[in-house]
């Protein structure tokens, strides 16, 4: 089981809430990943936000009853509204088009060739640069991934062809990583990780050899941000062992950067992680959602503070102590004060969290005045979204149906 939310530089952003501010897609146009996903939306208001259950109302719940293990949201049939991808273990992966009211039904038969692998990551970009998005999905037991070419109106053609690797792939993510203006695609793995250079229209060649370093780890999250000020995005890699972080030379060449995350004398078993600014210095900070079984400490979550050259010191005495199995964590301005908070994630019944930031880098644990009432629920992944003036959470459910809450004020 895995969760990844492909995620980015959050602090240039964050007071940006146009729709394009918040997609989380590479175009050939715009192939910058250090902008943020929608979970990145902020705008001051005096009254406190808390989120209620939607999900009866919105979301075709009869189709969301699987292991949805990532969700990401794109105007897939280019009409003006935000449309989801899920991606679905063991089940063929899901398309929700929106009526642009911000009700989702389920065309995925239509649109998507309907394929039981075991999905658990999604990576959406232009990769073929005719303008339109194009969806790939990374599959861990059955090692196929998956590649589908958008048609221009949000129907969906394989194009499997063109995938020239396998692997036991719990990550993917799209960003221009040479910098000649295409997506190209990185995929973490059991074993070597990948990296895969776009063409400009849509096919890929394995670069791995000469621009990631040889390590053997198993990866399940794979993100990317400046985290030593150069300009160019930096590679952080959370792995059930020891995480790492990759320092990009320019143009997309990587070296491990060693010494610069402080390692536990006990395994991790990292999940996710995430990079945002969380005591306003401008440099990028990190958290790593840590599901372990086997350690005995309270602090199983890792924050770590950044000194502006991508040297981090552990500070996990600022986030609350919890013994839950934590699969995603993301930063996110919750309570519209204009500093990053964290959504917390758990599985095996631990729900979602919010912990608010007091705008230091302290963090507290405040979910019972934004979620008053949610049942036990597995969580594998958390997206917050804006959808017709509104901010929604969407939660991706491990072994039950799929959550939506829509933010209202008291």
């Amino acid at each position: 089981m895995h969760k990844n939310r492909t995620n980015y530089h959050h602090t240039v952003f964050v007071l940006l809430l146009t729709f394009l501010s918040w997609v989380n897609i590479i175009s050939c146009s715009q192939a910058d990943v250090s902008s943020p996903s929608s979970d990145n939306l902020t705008e001051e208001k005096s009254l406190q936000p808390r989120f209620v259950d939607v999900s009866e109302i919105h979301l075709p719940l009869s189709s969301l009853q699987g292991n949805s293990m990532d969700m990401e949201a794109a105007d897939l049939d280019e009409d003006g509204d935000l449309d989801l991808v899920i991606a679905n273990e063991y089940r063929p992966n899901i398309i929700l088009i929106n009526d642009g009211g911000g009700n989702f039904r389920d065309e995925s038969v239509a649109r998507l060739p309907q394929k039981y692998f075991d999905s658990e990551d999604i990576a959406i970009a232009d990769f073929s640069c005719d303008g339109h998005i194009d969806i790939i999905f990374v599959s861990e037991d059955n090692q196929v991934n998956e590649y589908y070419i958008n048609d221009g109106s949000g129907f969906f053609s394989d194009a499997a062809d063109r995938m020239i690797v396998t692997g036991t792939s719990n990550a993917t993510l799209a960003a221009d990583i040479d910098e000649d203006g295409d997506p190209d695609l990185l995929i973490g793995n059991a074993g070597q990780n990948r990296l895969l250079v776009n063409d400009g229209r849509g096919n890929f060649t394995d670069e791995t050899s000469s621009r990631l370093p040889s390590i053997e780890d198993i990866t399940q999250d794979l993100e990317l941000g400046d985290v030593d000020g150069d300009g160019d995005l930096d590679l952080l890699v959370g792995n059930e062992d020891q995480n790492r972080l990759l320092i990009n030379k320019g143009k997309g060449f990587f070296e491990e950067k060693v010494g610069s995350l402080p390692l536990r004398s006990e395994r991790e078993e990292t999940r996710e992680g995430d990079f945002g600014d969380i005591d306003g210095d401008g440099d990028l900070d990190v958290i790593f959602a840590n599901v372990d079984f086997q350690s005995s400490s309270s602090l199983l979550n890792r924050l770590l503070l950044n000194d502006g050259s991508g040297n981090f010191t552990d500070v996990s005495n600022q986030i609350p102590a919890s013994q839950f199995h934590t699969v995603d964590a993301d930063f996110a301005d919750i309570d519209r004060d204009n500093d990053l908070d964290l959504l917390i994630g758990n599985a095996f019944g631990g729900g979602v969290e919010i912990w608010t930031n007091d705008g230091r880098g302290n963090f507290a644990d405040e979910t019972d005045q934004f979620i008053p009432s949610l049942p036990t629920i597995d969580v594998i992944d958390l997206e917050l979204l804006s959808l017709n003036g509104n901010r929604f959470l969407y939660i991706c459910a491990f072994k039950g149906a799929d959550k939506l809450l829509r933010e209202e004020e008291d």
